[in-house]
Order: C-alpha cells, then structure tokens, then sequence
C-alpha cells in the first residue's frame, strides 16, 4: 500500500473520522463501521484532507478540468477545501460549486451557491463516502438541469465496496455503468483492513478478531 494511503487512514482514524461499532445508515443498513466527514472541524485537519483529495483527483483525473461540485451539505466544506489545496500544490485555478437544498429566490438566487455553471465545463464530484449510490441520484439531475457539463468523475474518500442500490455490483461501479463516468476512491475499505487489522494506532487495536468478524459478516450480505 502506498505510504500516503496508509497515512490517510490513519488520519481519518485521529480526526474520529473512521469509527468503529453498531452504526445505521442511511440506506438502512447495520454498519459494523461509519465514516463522518462532519467530524473534520478545524482549520489544519481540513488543509490536510483537501491536501489528500487534491493529490488523489490530480493522479487520479489530471489537471483537465474546470470545477469541483460537492453535493450538500458535507460535500460544500469539502469542494472549498480541495480548491484551496489545488491551488497551494499544482498551482491552477479551478472553481468550487455545491447546491442548496433549496432553490434561494433572493439575492444570490438560485440552487447552486459558489461558482455557476457554464456550458463546456469539465467537472469533478467530490464526496466524503458512497453507501448505496442514492446521493448521485440528487446530484446528477441538478448538474444536467444548469448547463451541459461534462463530468469527468467522482472522487470520494471510502470505498466500502459494498452494493449499490441494484444489489449486484458496487455503489461505486454502479455509478459508473449508470451514468458513464469514471470513479474513484483515496482509499478502499480493503486497505483500511490492511492497515488496521490487528495493528496498534496508539497503542490501541482497533480492529481485533471481534470485530473483523463482524464486518465480515457484513460483507458476506452486503459486500460487492
């Protein structure tokens, strides 16, 4: 595993970000863990994840595009975050763009707040994590309804590489068979295992036998 992969993780782990226990999503399911974005709260632990997701889009996408829309609400602290750090490490100049969950009638009128949308713009979907795939179900139509756009893909922190809402495939793979454009992760639910099973952070095991049964257990109902 690459080291700044491994770093992620564990970053993710010191903000309280990645927790571990009996949680319930919003799709529903029984999670044996959950990933908050939320819980980024200060100004050093959001330069540093905006750092990750830049470094991952650039290597991932490349430098050929025009904004970073991250849907409502977690998805607005992350596109402003990762434009700043675009900026700092690569030196080009991309737009922020989130939507309302209402459309604003005053002012700065409208459903989209940041950067509006221009025909031709090349666009990447920034996310915290994908579950079952339903928040692209909201984003998608807003995106298509302001401008044609291209979308040159989604980037999320987590892959839990468990099924989307079709039942076969994952959230992220569904996504892109359902809407034709590529998908990413930093890291993957795999690797976070990799880092963590039965491995000290602190001095603490965060995930022992106990509980990599558990997700395994998960994973045999619910894992693509």
């Amino acid at each position: 595993m690459e080291n700044y992969k491994e770093e992620f993780i564990r970053f993710m782990v010191d903000c309280n970000v990645l927790k571990f226990g009996e949680f319930t999503l919003k799709s529903g399911r029984k999670s044996p863990f959950f990933m908050n974005a939320g819980a980024y709260v200060t100004g050093a632990q959001l330069a540093k994840l905006g750092e990750y997701y830049a470094k991952a889009i650039h290597e991932t996408y490349g430098d050929d595009f025009d904004v970073l829309f991250g849907p409502a609400y977690k998805g607005i602290p992350l596109s402003v975050a990762t434009t700043i750090a675009y900026s700092n490490l690569y030196g080009k100049e991309i737009r922020y763009c989130s939507n309302r969950k209402e459309v604003k009638d005053h002012g700065d009128v409208g459903i989209l707040l940041g950067s509006k949308l221009q025909d031709g713009d090349r666009v990447v979907i920034i996310e915290d994590v994908t579950t079952s795939g339903k928040s692209i179900e909201e984003t998608f139509p807003i995106l298509q309804s302001q401008a044609k756009v291209e979308i040159v893909g989604l980037m999320v922190s987590l892959n839990r590489m468990e099924k989307g809402l079709g039942g076969k495939v994952s959230a992220l793979q569904e996504i892109k068979e359902t809407y034709g454009f590529p998908t990413s992760a930093i890291v993957t639910m795999a690797e976070v295992l990799e880092c963590l099973y039965n491995k000290p952070v602190d001095g603490k095991i965060l995930i022992d036998d106990r509980l990599k049964a558990a997700i395994d257990e998960y994973y045999r109902t619910y894992g693509a």
